[in-house]
């Protein structure tokens, strides 16, 4: 160790006790700087904190609960004392009483929150004079909250069924006896409204405490009893949830620590006029919504058209998401959609109405609508996940969209046979208006494609705009580190991103573990407890340790993929941004022969030429203070916060040696063959090893895969049976085949087949099914009546002269 280095530790050692000196501190300050020593969440690693940084920047154990409250979570690195009085404060303005348990550790109880994603808190210990202390909650939707922290309705359907036909006796509840720190509990059921006028200013939300249903249980984590019918207009409550608390508090007492059940129809405390008659209930109820419907706004213009088949619904992930009501991968339990496989979810809210896309596919791949089905796809005029800024109608997670769409599919399709009534207000979106994005990719010894197909390879060390579209301003950016020393060669070890004025997301390669790590503007994010987080301009999903999604609300997404030592990262863009990104991954024009353009505007005259593509790049190396990294560690300050963001030191090798005497040669000719093949074996070749041209090689076949997935298709859009006929087929995309007929006593009119064209058009002409003439019949049996009255009249006058001429004789 030189005196340089020496004299740098000393100072690192002594940065503390100068900041105590000079009365720096983070109080009030987390996330920021405080002088000499730093309040930044990269302090730790960097060694710069200031003294009581940990005392005032909270982290806590659980770190997220449902957006219900009542979870306990207790505040870690910090030491209490036992006279503290903890009082929690949420968002500025919703406080708890916290405690100290026996241990000297701060506890906080979270509230009832009407929004989701990272709330910040502060805690006082003086019982709410002053806040010196700061940390954030993720508060979670129940839907994505995991079934471990929920009190469970056993048998669910049994009680949102309860009281019509069939469905009576006992019903039951369960929970983790963890979950409520209490011998005894009391359940309370507690009911959600919202109230005034939609769309304007006096539209509010509102949960209540109703009533209890048994005091002092014992804490056993299981509860039944028969239902009565409420009393005292409880019954006028008809979505709601039920609550397990301590004992100690009185009925009704907020946020406490508590345990929830799933927010559900409240059938079974409904009133006898329910019990005696369900279904006329039920159509009574459909009928004053479908009345109301026609009094609110058209919701159904501003929304995204689906995707017209599972692939590509599960492919287009900047703007689905799997609706965790109906999963392909959890087995396909479509309760709301029979005849369903798998749903998606439009991420974003409409803008003005923030009205929500459900999408649904059959086994088959295809859209299922309910023209065809009770299970077909809705469109929802409250979004399920709620939107920003949440707290009011409609944007309230989860609870609006129960009120407006739930509820109301309870009333006319669940609880009576109504149906056409929902779908009057509900009617699926076709996907004729649905235009798929495009995607680029980097993975392996940075090899691209690009948006528009070029590939080529990128081996340069530093950091890089991979995608940049100023009209968008969405900002993405790649860093690029060396294999080894000795390998020529280097790889993307982390990508971050933004969009307008979004948090900075970054996700990077772990040194030494196969796992991926997400920050948050600097500061860790932690997927323990969760897979998906709400953030500030953006949404982040990592369900595993190696697959992280991150979506923005233009429709961007970006997908990092870990495999081995192998980083992947896709880009996928809507066609809003098309002729306007640059970067590594090329002007998404539908053009290839611009992709290679260099920062200066010149194009890539000869791409197959790998020293003039390496020019080509370095030209989009970032400049310093446009950097979205994260440099935390000395290597990372050394190496590139304090470097030239494109290494000209660094020089590869550009061309891959096939060499007989190699003995990876043969094995890198069986491994890497087809598509795709020259990156395995550069990888194999250069980068000296076989599982990094195996991953390079799977990682290729995975694009490939997705963009044929992503391919658009030709929908000719939804045709209905004719009146008094019926329709075979339920598929309406390129090629599929329409077959109609008619009831007895009707016949076709127009084409009894039709076949969805490439021009999106259908074949024929419209169908009908008219009334069966009886024409014909009438004037046969005329002529025929005509004959024998003819035969009758002869009959009779030949008769008649017969009976004169015996008479003359006589």
């Amino acid at each position: 160790m030189d005196k340089y280095t020496t004299a740098g530790v000393v100072l690192l050692l002594l940065l503390p006790w100068f900041c105590s000196v000079l009365g720096q501190s983070c109080e009030g300050n987390c996330g920021g700087s405080a002088g000499l020593c730093s309040c930044q969440p990269t302090c730790e690693s960097l060694k710069n904190c200031c003294a009581d940084y940990r005392d005032h920047c909270l982290e806590t154990q659980p770190y997220s609960g449902t957006i219900f409250g009542g979870t306990d979570f207790v505040v870690l690195h910090v030491t209490f004392n036992k006279s503290d009085h903890i009082v929690c404060r949420f968002n500025s303005d919703t406080d708890t009483v916290g405690y100290v348990d026996g241990n000297s550790r701060g506890h906080c109880i979270s509230p009832l929150l009407y929004e989701t994603g990272w709330v910040p808190f502060t805690i006082s210990t003086d019982n709410g004079t002053s806040f010196t202390r700061a940390g954030r909650w993720l508060s979670v939707h129940t839907g994505k909250l995991d079934s471990r922290l929920k009190a469970v309705l056993v048998n669910a359907t049994k009680w949102q069924y309860y009281g019509t036909p069939g469905v009576t006796g006992s019903l039951q509840m369960t929970w983790s006896t963890s979950m409520v720190n209490a011998a005894k509990v009391n359940i309370e059921l507690w009911g959600y409204r919202e109230t005034g006028t939609a769309y304007s200013d006096d539209w509010e939300a509102e949960w209540k405490y109703l009533y209890t249903l048994e005091k002092d249980h014992s804490n056993n984590g299981s509860f039944s009893f028969v239902p009565k019918p409420a009393q005292h207009g409880f019954s006028a409550w008809e979505l709601g949830m039920l609550r397990i608390s301590s004992s100690v508090h009185p009925d009704g007492m907020w946020n406490v620590e508590a345990a929830w059940t799933e927010d559900h129809a409240l059938a079974w405390h409904l009133d006898e006029t329910f019990r005696k008659d369900s279904v006329a209930w039920a159509k009574e109820k459909c009928l004053a919504w479908d009345k109301y419907e026609t009094q609110l706004p058209n919701f159904l213009q501003e929304i995204i058209d689906c995707p017209c088949t599972l692939a590509q619904a599960r492919a287009d992930t900047g703007r689905y998401h799997t609706d965790y009501g109906c999963d392909i991968e959890k087995g396909s339990v479509c309760t709301y959609h029979p005849g369903s496989v798998h749903c998606v979810r439009a991420i974003q809210a409409s803008p003005m109405y923030a009205a929500g896309q459900q999408c649904c596919y059959d086994s088959n791949g295809d859209q299922v609508l309910t023209g065809d089905s009770i299970g077909g796809s809705t469109p929802d005029r409250a979004h399920d996940w709620g939107s920003p800024p949440f707290k009011r109608p409609p944007r309230v997670p989860g609870q609006s969209h129960w009120v407006y769409d739930v509820l109301s599919f309870y009333y006319c399709c669940l609880w009576s046979d109504d149906c056409s009534y929902y779908f009057k207000h509900r009617p699926s979106s076709g996907c004729q208006k649905y235009q798929t994005p495009q995607s680029a990719v980097v993975f392996g010894d940075p090899h691209f494609i690009s948006f528009d197909g070029i590939s080529y390879s990128f081996n340069g060390k530093g950091e890089y705009t991979l995608v940049s579209s100023t009209a968008r301003n969405l900002a993405i950016q790649g860093r690029t580190e060396p294999v080894t020393d000795a390998i020529k060669a280097t790889k993307m070890t982390a990508v971050a991103m933004k969009e307008e004025s979004s948090d900075i997301i970054e996700v990077r390669m772990v040194s030494g573990s196969n796992r991926l790590q997400v920050l948050q503007n600097q500061e860790t994010l932690s997927f323990t407890e969760q897979s998906w987080m709400d953030l500030h301009g953006v949404f982040v999903f990592s369900p595993v340790s190696t697959n992280v999604t991150v979506m923005f609300p233009s429709g961007a997404s970006v997908e990092v993929r870990l495999r081995g030592d192998n980083m992947a990262t896709t880009v996928l863009l809507p066609v809003q941004f098309n002729n306007i990104t640059l970067g590594l991954m090329g002007r998404m024009n539908g053009q290839a022969t611009d992709d290679l353009t260099l920062s200066n505007g010149q194009t890539v005259q000869n791409i197959s030429n790998p020293e003039e593509v390496f020019k080509f790049g370095a030209s989009w190396s970032i400049s310093p203070d446009s950097s979205l990294f994260t440099y935390d560690t000395t290597y990372l300050e050394n190496e590139y916060k304090n470097a030239p963001k494109h290494d000209p030191t660094f020089l590869p090798d550009f061309y891959v040696t096939e060499n007989a005497s190699d003995p990876l040669l043969n094995q890198a000719i069986q491994l890497c063959s087809g598509e795709g093949a020259q990156f395995c074996r550069y990888d194999v070749l250069v980068g000296r090893n076989l599982m990094l041209g195996n991953a390079t090689k799977m990682l290729f076949q995975s694009h490939i895969a997705q963009v044929d997935d992503l391919k658009p298709v030709v929908s000719c859009g939804y045709l209905a049976p004719p009146t008094n006929g019926r329709k075979q087929g339920t598929a309406y995309l390129q090629g599929s085949r329409l077959v109609f007929s008619c009831e007895d006593g009707y016949s076709v009119k127009g084409s009894s087949e039709r076949v969805c064209q490439p021009d999106g058009l259908w074949s024929g002409q419209d169908t009908a099914c008219t009334k069966t003439s009886n024409v014909a019949g009438i004037v046969a049996g005329s002529v025929i009546g005509g004959i024998a009255l003819v035969t009758l009249i002869t009959t009779i006058v030949l008769y008649s002269r017969k009976q004169k001429r015996r008479a003359a004789v006589v």
